[in-house]
């Protein structure tokens, strides 16, 4: 069984996709990134826009049934390596005691200039 998740509690898709999947019991969402739930970009540094992720993934995770502590894994993508550990911060108070599978990558370039975009896999209850 598949079926697509949606949420007005995070930003609409900004083009031809679903803000996630559920299949059987697992959950693959689509990349979020610092946008509001209103589609605005958050202008603030990177951990500002770090949080402003995670919001969106709590809100996309919950729609389907699930949560941050049932993440499988996790993929982050980030602008700039040289703010990883700030990412990395950030990202941790999210994930302290569950410690989901994780790929780190910098890219050239993220939707909307962006500076951390994540996308994650999770169990369904």
């Amino acid at each position: 069984m598949m079926k697509k998740v949606h949420t007005t509690e995070a930003p609409a898709a900004i083009g031809p996709y679903s803000q996630g999947i559920v299949f059987n019991d697992l959950f693959f969402s689509s990349g979020q990134i610092p946008l509001t739930k209103e589609g605005n970009m958050v202008d603030g540094d990177v951990k500002e826009q770090t949080h402003q992720v995670f919001s969106n993934l709590k809100a996309v995770l919950a729609e389907a049934g699930s949560s941050l502590e049932e993440v499988i894994k996790a993929t982050v993508y980030i602008k700039d390596m040289n703010e990883f550990a700030e990412i990395n911060e950030v990202y941790g108070e999210y994930f302290s005691d569950h410690k989901p599978a994780r790929s780190c990558v910098e890219v050239a370039r993220l939707p909307k200039d962006a500076k951390v975009e994540i996308e994650v896999v999770a169990h369904v209850k």
